[in-house]
């Protein structure tokens, strides 16, 4: 691929993906496509083989910034708490983190893709494990330097805790009040103190 095909693929992808984000696979068309890129059909086509293709790319895209936050997240801070206290002050502030990308990926994606789209689909279940796979990965070595209890495994307490987030997004989402996420992560970060303190 030319350098010139590389920088117009890299243009299209960030340029739909808040697009499919907010609209859906099914839900956005081709000429919005073209409106937002400024390309005609051909062009968009001429480097992606087919629309869903395109939308994979677009999620891609997407995930691969919020992975690349929640690694920095996770990495702040000398101890277990800390980490965990960073990550949950991010999703604190989620609604606006997230606003640039068309809403929240995993749930808008995630949502739409479920019964219209496999390959999407798939795509947002292998995200969900690894952010609750990072997550499990910073109670384990909590756990191992002897800085936590930790009173169920690892990855359950994760997902446990991804869950509430995640559920705290879809309700902040639905209602339009950011409450749900200021009110959950400040109860999480209660819980994490008392659940996993020595």
């Amino acid at each position: 691929m030319t350098k010139k095909a590389e920088k117009t693929t890299a243009y299209i992808i960030e340029t739909v993906a808040p697009i499919f984000n907010k609209h859906g696979y099914v839900g956005t068309s081709m000429s919005d496509l073209t409106e937002a890129t400024g390309l005609t059909k051909g062009a968009i086509y001429g480097n992606f083989e087919n629309k869903e293709a395109l939308a994979l790319s677009a999620f891609e895209y997407n995930r691969n910034q919020l992975l690349k936050t929640i690694d920095d997240k996770l990495e702040m801070g000398a101890n277990v708490f800390d980490k965990l206290f960073s990550i949950l002050n991010f999703y604190k502030q989620y609604d606006i983190f997230s606003l640039p990308l068309g809403g929240c990926p995993i749930l808008n994606v995630g949502v739409d893709a479920y019964a219209n789209n496999k390959l999407l689909a798939a795509a947002v279940k292998e995200t969900i494990k690894e952010i609750e796979g990072k997550i499990a990965l910073v109670l384990e070595n909590g756990a191992k330097q002897n800085e936590i209890h930790l009173p169920v495994p690892p990855l359950q307490f994760a997902k446990q805790l991804f869950t509430m987030i995640q559920g705290a997004i879809a309700m902040s989402t639905m209602t339009q009040d950011r409450k749900y996420l200021v009110n959950t992560t400040t109860y999480l970060e209660y819980l994490v103190k008392q659940e996993l303190k020595k």
